[in-house]
């Protein structure tokens, strides 16, 4: 607890999926100086209101979480715009956290980092072995500038900067439209959809073959607060459960959770993206004793019942029960 006693942290993102969770921790652990730049007053593109953000917050710790990021079709459509967003917000963040002295600076990357052919684990000593996978690569590569940025600056000026590598992240409150979502959300819309308008299939993305690793929202937020508070390397760390699941598996089981009795329609007209993805987790674990807490099964129970209820679903709920 103590070690946040009397600092100014800053969290971009604070009021987003991960970063409202973040803060949350923050203020069980008594940080009482939290600041969120909430993208309706900074946007952090923008050098001005990068710099506008530091003189408001006078933070001591920033904690880089904001950035534009959606699932595989989104990033099909808009790699200009998530590699030019990501790459500004990183690089402009991080040289302003230098200049103004910031004790320390966590950046978030991203598992689209990868190169596309890793093997299972993937280690971080891989992540230089390849090009990314095409459909993400623009932001994956944007993220990893940081991991550049924050060593050289670590190698020149001594600045403090670690960086996490998270899997895919799932829970209540993540942003669910089927065209621009990631994977679980965009398939609970669809099964909860066709509950309530009394559907008897649903289309799925892709072949169903890949694998995906994914990590409760609330674990992710713990992750990012221990390594805030333990670790100081220049090493990247993977942050994950350490387990995957086939995507026609997850969809199948999405299907159960949710009360949806029809058939899933796989559409192999669209991509799969990576083939494969999981985490060799025992460096976070081994540094910063970070390990996932929550089941996946009574993960995903959360988030459909949490969906359920926005979608006000009284139907929905009943039919699972």
């Amino acid at each position: 607890m103590g070690f946040w006693t009397d600092k100014r942290v800053m969290v971009t993102g604070g009021d987003g999926f991960l970063g409202s969770r973040v803060v949350a921790e923050l203020k069980t652990r008594a940080c009482g100086n939290v600041f969120v730049p909430a993208h309706a007053h900074y946007n952090l593109v923008d050098a001005a209101d990068v710099e506008r953000a530091y003189t408001d917050g006078k933070p001591d710790l920033v904690i880089h979480l904001a950035g534009n990021v959606g699932g595989i079709g989104a990033n099909q459509s808009n790699p200009g715009t998530y590699f030019y967003d990501t790459a500004m917000m990183g690089l402009q963040l991080m040289e302003a956290a230098r200049l103004r002295g910031v004790g320390k600076f966590v950046a978030m990357g991203t598992i689209c980092a990868y190169p596309m052919h890793t093997p299972i684990p993937f280690r971080e000593e891989n992540l230089w072995d390849g090009y990314p996978e095409e459909t993400n690569a623009p932001y994956g590569l944007a993220k990893k500038m940081m991991l550049v940025q924050a060593q050289a600056y670590r190698q020149q000026y001594g600045f403090n900067g670690i960086y996490l590598l998270p899997v895919n992240l799932y829970g209540p409150k993540d942003k669910s439209d089927p065209e621009t979502s990631h994977v679980i959300p965009a398939l609970i819309r669809k099964c909860l959809e066709a509950v309530r308008n009394g559907q008897d299939e649903i289309l799925a993305w892709g072949s169903g073959k890949p694998t995906r690793e994914f990590l409760y929202v609330d674990d992710a937020a713990q992750a990012v607060i221990l390594a805030a508070e333990h670790y100081n390397g220049a090493e990247p760390v993977n942050i994950g459960s350490g387990i995957s699941i086939r995507i026609r598996d997850l969809a199948n089981l999405i299907a159960k959770l949710s009360g949806f009795r029809g058939r899933i329609v796989w559409d192999d007209s669209r991509p799969d993206g990576q083939p494969a993805r999981q985490l060799d987790v025992s460096r976070a674990r081994k540094l910063f004793d970070f390990t996932a807490k929550t089941p996946f099964e009574e993960g995903l129970r959360r988030t459909i019942d949490w969906y359920a209820r926005q979608f006000s679903s009284t139907d929905i709920l009943e039919s699972r029960t």
